[in-house]
């Protein structure tokens, strides 16, 4: 069976894997992040930095880190299935012009621009070329229930003694 250090280890390791595809469809794609895109590149990342840290701590530490990057998954997927209501209506605003400046004035955002900065121009609106059926949101919500799925599992798996 899996211990919880290599199961919080590839959880850490397939949320980086999601932002380098975000930073591919971003750079190489020119498909720009909106507000709500960024906000689930927060959570993936996240998930990916507390599954690395609690991933070398004490087998409790590592259930506790489990329990805190569920509640990182779960407020990703809260902001996905937002976006993908968003999509399906696209009268409601994504609240670009809200949301744009204090999230491009987040220490992230400014550190790291290439990945935490909103576009000016994206809306959480714009329906881009769905990847293998599904848009970039539903990616974002299949990925972020697998991966709560993967930590639940963890969290309430025994530890074995032998």
């Amino acid at each position: 069976m899996k211990t919880s250090k290599s199961v919080l280890l590839a959880v850490a390791f397939i949320a980086l894997a999601i932002l380098a595809g975000a930073l591919y469809l971003q750079h190489y794609q020119d498909m720009q992040p909106c507000p709500l895109c960024v906000i689930q590149r927060y959570a993936f990342a996240a998930i990916a930095l507390i599954c690395l840290i609690c991933a070398s701590l004490p087998a409790g530490a590592q259930k506790a880190g489990a329990g805190i990057g569920i509640l990182a998954g779960l407020g990703g997927a809260g902001t996905a299935i937002w976006h993908l209501w968003i999509i399906a209506h696209p009268s409601v605003s994504c609240g670009r012009d809200a949301l744009e400046a204090p999230m491009n004035a987040l220490p992230p955002a400014t550190l790291l621009p290439s990945v935490f900065k909103v576009d000016a121009y994206a809306l959480c609106s714009t329906p881009y070329d769905p990847i293998l059926g599904l848009s970039i949101p539903q990616w974002s919500l299949v990925w972020f229930v697998v991966l709560i799925v993967i930590l639940v599992a963890t969290l309430f798996k025994r530890n074995s003694r032998y």
